[in-house]
């Protein structure tokens, strides 16, 4: 009898075991399985924003410039020349330029490259999705609390949309595609105009 219950306490010690292990692998499981769907949202995001569109590096076809995905989403590519413009017709306002693979704008705020958004230390390598988060909501410059706005084409106005989920899922996206090293320029900023508000001048 002294058996029987030794052998059954053992028993059932290890179905407890057995059952404990069965319901904690099924956590990271479940984990895994929504990071798998927030980087697939992401992707979509990116996509249907058209995110490439300004911050991938184009290759010029008969058909026009394509997408070079070896660059994807690196942004303006570092020691390109930007090529000459009238900047008599700039200053007045009436015009902005795009350079021809659109990762550089021209306009009456100066000149704008298009940043870096792999996961390289170039890029996003340092970022934190708070200043992810600042940057596509509040248009800061590197998500830094009280640095400069975020300038043109970047559209800030419809990006500050984005749902906080939508912002954690494009950067959970980001932070998966192949990092690729690349220092884009700093943006050559005129002074604001007279009566600007002070915002446009940090």
């Amino acid at each position: 009898m002294k058996q029987f219950l030794y052998m059954a306490t053992i028993a059932m010690g290890v179905t407890m075991v057995s059952c404990g292990d069965g319901a904690g692998a099924g956590k990271p499981e479940q984990t895994a399985t929504d990071t798998a769907a927030l980087v697939e949202r992401g992707k979509y995001l990116v996509t249907v924003v058209g995110c490439g569109d300004c911050h991938t590096p184009k290759n010029m076809t008969p058909q026009g410039p394509v997408p070079d995905m070896e660059r994807f989403l690196s942004g303006y590519p570092a020691g390109t020349e930007l090529g000459k413009f009238d900047t008599s017709i700039v200053k007045t306002g009436q015009w902005a330029l795009l350079k021809g693979d659109l990762t550089a704008a021209v306009g009456p705020w100066g000149i704008t490259y298009a940043a870096n958004l792999t996961p390289d230390d170039t890029g996003l390598g340092g970022w934190t999705l708070e200043n992810f988060k600042r940057a596509l909501k509040e248009g800061k410059y590197r998500g830094v609390e009280n640095s400069r706005p975020l300038m043109p084409p970047m559209p800030i106005e419809a990006l500050r949309n984005l749902s906080d989920e939508d912002v954690a899922a494009i950067f959970s996206y980001l932070k998966t595609i192949k990092p690729v090293k690349n220092l884009v320029p700093a943006a050559q900023l005129n002074p604001p105009p007279p009566g600007a508000p002070v915002a446009a001048a940090q």
